[in-house]
């Protein structure tokens, strides 16, 4: 059975939704074809987005194998998705 952890990821300040949603459909479109295990291991997205620290921002659940190295490429390419917390599962 897998374990999973939330993975939230943030707009740049002042970035709008709509920008930010097209960084993150850019991003996904490039991890499926760069790294499709890695993208296999995302299970779910929120339906909608959020806002956290007056950012716009958006959860996914990742495998927790998976989930450091699903941060560190979203980091990587401009996005920032702080560390996964072990204990939010």
């Amino acid at each position: 059975m897998s374990e999973y952890l939330c993975l939230t990821v943030l707009a740049a300040a002042g970035e709008t939704e709509g920008g930010f949603k097209a960084r993150l459909t850019a991003f996904w479109s490039h991890l499926i074809r760069t790294k499709p295990a890695l993208y296999d291991a995302v299970y779910a997205e929120s339906a909608a987005f959020g806002a956290t620290g007056g950012r716009v921002s958006r959860q996914y659940i990742v495998e927790e194998d998976a989930a450091e190295a699903v941060a560190e490429a979203l980091n990587a390419a401009g996005v920032d998705a702080p560390p996964p917390d072990p204990d939010d599962t």
